[in-house]
């Protein structure tokens, strides 16, 4: 029997829940392939489920990791051993391991531009921000965007994708990062923590990875008939900012990610023809995913943390 490692938790809680253990390697089905994962993303909706903040997956043990990139080492339609591919997967049977069971449909060739590491920053975070920037908001040329959480992983993309397609881009982060986020084309930043960014004026499209109060105080930075998308997912109440969005003439979308097949695909091409450019904050080894969570719960972080099996 083929075995690997994995990290599970027998308990919701704090980062400490998070153990190793050694589980029987997954076998694929029919339109699945397995992976050996070289390099995993780590996201707040992982933080969430660990702490029961959110409830997806019903009780532990479970292993968590939505994204990852790494090479395929079984399949038998579309992909081939040996081919590089990124992509997602949902626990309960995640991709913090040294192998993972995904469908054909939810991976992609790997960008090639890029290594594992950089590759598994992207499906999560790089997709939420392209798909509701350029599939729901359609930002074009001469808008002008604000991205709330810019320094975070999936503001930092959003900042790029948006100034590729030519809009004007003002970001919230701490001073600390404001540096990091000009380099990435930010044309206007306000630190959240001594500035009320509601003095912003006309924008066309706020982008929130924060949500909480954050949108209902967006709405008077937005022109007639912009738009505020949350990508924050389940866990808060929009109730407030929903009405209020449509007693004042504009619009609130609360966005959940549609990972696609094709999606990943134009993802890869925005990465390798356009220089789109995940950073990476910190890489860990797998057995320290619980030191990965507290990095994420201290609000430092800049840009993602991946793990390496």
């Amino acid at each position: 029997m083929a075995t690997m490692r994995m990290i599970s938790q027998r308990t919701l809680g704090g980062p400490e829940v998070l153990e190793i253990v050694e589980a029987e390697r997954p076998v694929p089905g029919p339109g699945e392939v397995l992976v050996r994962v070289r390099a995993v993303g780590v996201n707040p909706a992982d933080r969430k489920v660990r702490s029961g903040f959110v409830r997806l997956f019903g009780d532990p043990p479970f292993t968590l990791g939505h994204e990852f990139s790494g090479e395929v080492a079984e399949a038998s339609g579309t992909f081939r051993p040996g081919d590089q591919v990124y992509g997602w997967v949902t626990p309960p049977h995640g991709a913090y391991a040294d192998y993972v069971v995904a469908p054909e449909s939810s991976i992609a060739a790997k960008p090639s531009s890029i290594d594992h590491v950089s590759a598994a920053a992207l499906p999560i975070a790089g997709l939420t921000a392209w798909q509701a920037l350029v599939k729901v908001g359609e930002v074009r040329d001469g808008q002008r965007v604000l991205v709330h959480g810019a320094a975070g992983g999936v503001g930092h993309l959003a900042v790029q994708i948006a100034k590729s397609r030519g809009a004007h881009v003002i970001g919230t982060a701490r001073a600390a990062k404001h540096d990091f986020l000009r380099e990435l084309g930010a044309d206007e930043l306000i630190d959240h923590t001594t500035e009320d960014f509601t003095r912003v004026r006309d924008v066309d499209l706020v982008l929130d990875t924060v949500s909480g109060d954050v949108g209902l105080r967006s709405l008077p930075t937005l022109r007639p008939g912009g738009v505020v998308i949350d990508v924050v997912g389940i866990g808060f109440d929009r109730t407030a900012v929903k009405e209020q969005a449509a007693a004042s003439g504009v619009r609130f979308i609360e966005y959940n990610l549609e990972p696609t097949p094709d999606d990943l695909a134009a993802l890869a091409d925005a990465v390798d023809r356009d220089g789109l450019r995940p950073s990476v904050d910190r890489t860990l080894p797998l057995t320290e995913a619980a030191e990965a969570h507290e990095l994420g719960e201290s609000g430092k972080v800049r840009g993602k943390v991946v793990l390496v099996p």
